[in-house]
């Protein structure tokens, strides 16, 4: 990606002025350390996914109700979503290297106390751990993933999430194969992968520290010129985080009582729900990887046209569905819906150059937010009426995908 929002024309009629790309001249991307970058994504992610993964067990062993569920996830998003904004914010201003391998050592913690949890309060402190891990994490690891990407930010945002993505489909398929036959304490065993990640990110934050901090300071000296006024800039800043919660609400309906319901619904077993779960969270990560090159290309606008938009079809038709359409929609939804956030987090980026830190923890944490306060809210919906009304319900988020009329229309395509 060569130019970002230079010379567009907004919807407004207004017409931006033409500036010059604040990203440095083309180059070829560090792939050697995006694909480290994306590994200890994976890592990070598939350690958070357990937590969704376990929901059946955890619920039988302390006989929660679906409320509780939601709040185990509401303690996680929202301990992530406070403070990832405020990470990135510092950290645009006094960039940390080795807060990398901090934040995965608080997941590490969590994942201990997850598996050792003697009440349904430690679980909540757990996934507190969790959650500050995440907040920690995202922010800088996205602004590692933009400072390697030589220019093609898209896919380098691509690559990155494509991490995350596969993490969080592998965390239930691990839950079938070793946890649910060995039980809770057997979370242990994954603190390894989590003393993996900490050594990949301890060499990262290296690279970061001797490749950027000093250039990065000089680079960033010059003001940034910015795209848009910022009236504009706000206007657009508000239009994608009505995004940011259509998806997030939606897939916090969809992934936090996906295995209840098919359970309930079609009766298959704790392995079979969360083999299927695994299918929907195995297609988000194949739509991430499609969803940053294709914007790249053609522009970020149209990919989350179709990625918010376009599932809305398959959301409708998904609660009247028997269990093999129901599967179905659900690896479309994961893969069209999952091509929206590398689209949105770097058209935001482009909005407000100079501030990916920011930014970035605006986003994961305002979707880490809203994914909490969905299964929250959910929750309790399910408990007073059921699961298959929530997905009823929930079918019309994606609706809200039309809101991406109101965006900047921007006349560059990279």
């Amino acid at each position: 990606m060569t130019t970002t929002t230079s010379e567009a024309t907004l919807d407004t009629g207004a017409t931006a002025p033409s500036i010059t790309a604040s990203s440095p001249p083309k180059a070829r991307p560090a792939f050697g350390v995006l694909a480290s970058i994306s590994g200890a994504h994976m890592v990070n992610d598939m350690m958070q996914s357990l937590i969704l993964a376990m929901y059946p067990i955890l619920k039988g062993e302390f006989s929660l109700s679906f409320m509780q569920i939601g709040l185990i996830t509401l303690t996680y998003q929202l301990t992530a979503s406070l403070l990832q904004p405020l990470v990135g914010l510092f950290t645009d201003r006094k960039p940390l290297p080795y807060s990398l391998p901090f934040g995965m050592t608080s997941t590490l913690i969590g994942l201990i106390l997850l598996a050792f949890a003697p009440s349904f309060g430690v679980v909540l402190l757990a996934a507190a751990f969790v959650g500050v891990g995440s907040s920690i994490f995202h922010p800088e690891s996205s602004r590692i993933a933009r400072l390697a990407s030589g220019g093609q930010h898209g896919l380098a945002q691509s690559v990155f999430q494509v991490g995350g993505n596969a993490g969080t489909a592998i965390g239930p398929l691990l839950a079938a194969l070793v946890i649910v036959p060995f039980g809770q304490r057997s979370v242990a065993w994954f603190a390894l992968a989590a003393l993996a990640g900490i050594f990949v990110l301890t060499k990262v934050s290296r690279w970061y520290a001797t490749h950027h901090v000093a250039q990065g300071a000089r680079r960033q000296a010059p003001p940034v010129a910015q795209p848009y006024p910022r009236k504009v800039v706000l206007g657009a800043i508000a239009v994608l985080l009505v995004l940011i919660f259509s998806k997030y609400f939606y897939i916090a309906g969809l992934s936090s009582f996906y295995t209840f319901y098919l359970i309930e619904k079609f009766g298959l077993s704790v392995q079979g729900a969360q083999m299927h779960l695994f299918y929907f969270l195995f297609a988000s990560a194949v739509g991430t990887v499609l969803g940053g090159p294709i914007g790249d290309r053609i522009g970020r606008k149209p990919v989350i046209w179709a990625s918010i938009l376009g599932v809305a079809p398959f959301a409708l038709m998904l609660p009247h569905a028997d269990l093999f359409w129901t599967t179905a929609f659900t690896i479309v939804i994961g893969l069209v819906l999952s091509s929206a956030f590398s689209a949105i987090l770097v058209y935001a980026q482009e909005l407000m150059p100079g501030k990916v830190g920011m930014v970035s923890g605006l986003f994961f944490g305002f979707a880490f937010g809203m994914g909490g306060l969905g299964a929250a809210v959910l929750g309790i919906l399910a408990d007073r009426t059921s699961i298959d009304f929530v997905y009823h319900a929930i079918a019309y988020l994606p609706l809200l995908g039309v809101v991406t009329i109101l965006l900047p229309r921007s006349a560059a395509k990279k």
